[in-house]
């Protein structure tokens, strides 16, 4: 019997708390992201000038991978200030850390104005970006988890995912309006910089419709039980969540790490990497690979509901390998098809990859959130996924582009795509079914108490 924690609150409310977490998880995909596509297609020539082409994009994706370094610190110290006072204060900052590091990117000067200093700064925002983004996932997702109904988990905790397609959708549209728009010496000088600045405007929004949501009624729960274990310990303080996690749930740290693997190398090489391929080896232009990224992130964002919905139905398992094996499969043909430099071939490539990822991505939020009990919960989930960024997302399209540049070939892209997907399908494999569990247990079972237990407790805890 799930417990009063659990029940399912008014439709009204679940609808106020996905649509907070999916707007807010919008605007900070689309802040991270759009620092992505730029750095495919400008800030080579605005920041490194003096630097071969390919180089220059090479360092560009340096600089792109070092927001994924941040991400971790954001994990810890967003998961522990997070587990101690609440998911809402927490997303709070990480919403308006990241808007703030974009909008200063849009005012950044270039190398051409203030020269070294300007990669420098460049780099700072970047690692601003990784740190709110780092604390961001972990806080989106639980909260729609740990206020939706048990039974629709994996359906209700997916809409935060499609944040991801949702802000790559933004991003990717903004840009591809400007370069349809503005000549290449124009956005070379001054268009790149208007959608870093609309990041602002977003952020208003999204800071009004966070504050107006409550905490998570499991979370309330659970730190009212934490206080009342407090005082019957006359005021020891509890464990920190980063070592009850590593104690109790080490085991899914490494399960989430593994299952990130090829959810987060495919992503990268699918929508960011792609932009180089494209234009430098294809021979395809900015704008077409842009609008075919655009064309499928949309449908990336319509099939991430429906992959977790089918998880609440079949499993968490099940969804997840059967994206990590499609990915796995579709590679040689993606770059195959993006080989012909046809329009139609590449939007059949990219939304192929993409509905593949989202089997993935769909029923991770849901998966995650039921690995950890609540009181370690945001440390562990955001832990596991966000260090997994670092081997992951954060050098797979600087790896993708060092071995084009070394081999001239999509094959050993796609072969280190694939090698990505084995990680992940022996993560997964070993894994156990979680759709069932309850997010109410605030404690693992594993977890002392601080004194004799009544025959009641002994019933609660079995």
């Amino acid at each position: 019997m799930a417990s009063a924690a659990s029940a399912p609150p008014t439709p009204t409310n679940l609808r106020r708390i996905v649509a907070a977490s999916l707007i807010g998880t919008t605007i900070e995909w689309y802040d991270f992201f759009l620092y992505g596509s730029a750095a495919a297609l400008v800030f080579n020539k605005l920041f490194f000038p003096d630097s071969d082409p390919l180089v220059g994009t090479l360092l560009s994706f340096l600089t792109y991978a070092v927001g994924f370094a941040a991400r971790p610190l954001g994990a810890l110290v967003f998961g522990h200030y997070g587990d101690r006072l609440g998911r809402k204060k927490l997303l709070v900052l990480s919403l308006l850390l990241m808007g703030g590091a974009t909008f200063a990117i849009g005012l950044l000067p270039t190398h051409a104005t203030i020269g070294t200093a300007a990669p420098v700064l460049l780099t700072v925002l970047r690692l601003v970006q990784g740190f709110a983004l780092g604390g961001e996932w972990g806080g989106a997702v639980l909260l729609v988890s740990e206020h939706g109904d048990a039974r629709r988990r994996g359906f209700w905790a997916s809409w935060p995912q499609t944040g991801a397609p949702a802000g790559q959708l933004l991003a990717t549209g903004v840009l591809s309006l400007l370069t349809a728009v503005l000549s290449d010496a124009a956005f070379g000088s001054w268009g790149w910089r208007i959608p870093f600045l609309l990041s602002g405007v977003l952020v208003i929004v999204g800071l009004w419709i966070r504050l107006s949501v409550d905490e998570s009624p499991v979370f309330k729960q659970a730190l009212a039980q934490a206080e009342a274990r407090k005082a019957a310990r006359d005021g020891a303080a509890e464990k920190l969540p980063i070592v009850s996690v590593l104690r109790h749930h080490w085991r899914d740290v490494l399960v989430a790490m593994g299952a990130r693997m090829a959810e987060n190398i495919s992503y990268y090489v699918i929508t960011a990497f792609i932009l180089v391929y494209a234009t430098t080896s294809a021979g395809v232009s900015k704008q077409t690979a842009l609008n075919s990224v655009l064309i499928a992130s949309a449908v990336h964002f319509a099939v991430i509901p429906a992959w977790g919905a089918l998880s609440d139905r079949v499993g968490r398992r099940p969804v997840y390998l059967l994206g990590a094996v499609g990915v796995g499969l579709w590679m040689f043909p993606f770059f195959s098809l993006i080989d012909t430099g046809g329009f139609g071939n590449m939007i059949l490539a990219v939304t192929v990859g993409l509905v593949m990822h989202g089997a993935m991505y769909a029923p991770q939020a849901a998966f995650f959130s039921e690995m950890f009990a609540t009181r370690m919960r945001y440390s562990g989930a955001s832990i596991g996924a966000q260090f997994a960024s670092v081997a992951a997302g954060a050098p797979a399209p600087l790896i993708a582009t060092a071995l084009l540049s070394d081999y001239g070939s999509s094959t050993p892209i796609a072969l280190y795509v694939i090698a990505a997907v084995v990680l992940t399908v022996v993560a997964v494999g070993v894994a156990k079914e979680t759709r069932h569990r309850d997010l109410a247990d605030a404690e693992p079972a594993t977890e002392p108490e601080p004194a004799a237990k009544s025959p009641a407790a002994d019933a609660r805890t079995a």
